[in-house]
């Protein structure tokens, strides 16, 4: 299933049968509603990692303590987006069945989906944590029910109601707000709260997902649609910091980086960054 990779994460090149989380790049964006350019941030962020230490400071630990292999992209085909998830859900599958984490990269956000049809089958009660901009629950966007603006309403129709939260949601139709309000719990604006919600899901699996838009364009302009009022950068890396320390997270992703957006390459190192402390974080 896996071949060796020549461009990894840094620190990531744990041998697979030693690896607790198992990386790997989803680099689809055939469904982005605004501005494409997503299937590059896998790459992008691969390469620009050795910018970073593979120290954090923050949590006091070594990337390479924590034991993770970076497998590499999928290769996806343009265009239809269910052979990508097919091919998503299965690479997951497999890292699941060896009882190992799946950290996904995208690619844009219609990735997870293939990532929780995986999770789902080996944890039915899972529930998950969402950080982003974007309410991400249309049921339909131009006709299409496989969208990255609709990947949460997907999501929802196999966890159930009362297992998804938001946090930092500031845009979507009217629609999808009220639909949320019976269904989903959204946190609008910022990360306010998180605690109690994390209090509610100990002893859950939990699968993270991170569209890194939720972040502020001022610090985050790299994304194919950004929405100002979004959070800092230290607020969203404590809120992911603490999810990690307190939740069983089975399952994670980062997606939504689109770096040419961004020519000075601060996108791509928050991205790093964020990936590095979320690698480090999950227990």
């Amino acid at each position: 299933m896996l071949k060796k990779n020549i461009e990894t994460f840094m620190g990531c090149d744990a041998d697979y049968n030693n690896a607790r989380i198992v990386l790997f790049g989803a680099p689809f964006d055939s469904t982005t509603s605004f501005r494409p350019g997503t299937r590059f941030g896998p790459s992008a962020i691969r390469r620009e990692s050795y910018g970073l230490e593979l120290y954090s400071p923050y949590q006091d630990k070594e990337l390479t303590d924590c034991a993770v292999l970076d497998s590499g992209d999928l290769e996806l085909p343009f265009g239809d987006p269910e052979p990508a998830l097919t091919a998503i859900e299965e690479r997951a599958n497999s890292i699941l069945s060896d009882d190992k984490i799946p950290f996904l990269l995208g690619g844009e956000h219609l990735v997870t989906l293939g990532s929780v049809r995986a999770a789902i089958r080996k944890y039915p009660d899972l529930h998950i944590l969402h950080f982003d901009a974007h309410a991400d629950l249309r049921d339909d966007y131009l006709g299409t029910t496989l969208s990255h603006a609709c990947v949460l309403r997907r999501c929802h129709e196999l966890v159930g109601d009362g297992k998804i939260f938001q946090f930092g949601i500031r845009s979507g139709d009217k629609s999808e707000f009220v639909w949320g309000q019976t269904h989903v719990f959204t946190h609008k604006f910022d990360l306010e709260g998180l605690d109690a919600i994390l209090a509610r899901l100990q002893g859950k699996p939990v699968y993270l997902t991170v569209d890194l838009d939720v972040l502020d364009p001022s610090v985050f302009p790299g994304t194919g649609t950004p929405e100002p009022g979004g959070v800092n950068f230290e607020s969203l890396r404590c809120a992911l910091t603490r999810a990690c320390q307190n939740l069983n997270i089975v399952a994670a992703d980062v997606n939504e980086l689109s770096p040419h957006y961004d020519t000075t390459g601060a996108s791509t190192a928050v991205a790093c960054k964020i990936v590095r402390e979320l690698l480090i974080g999950i227990r």
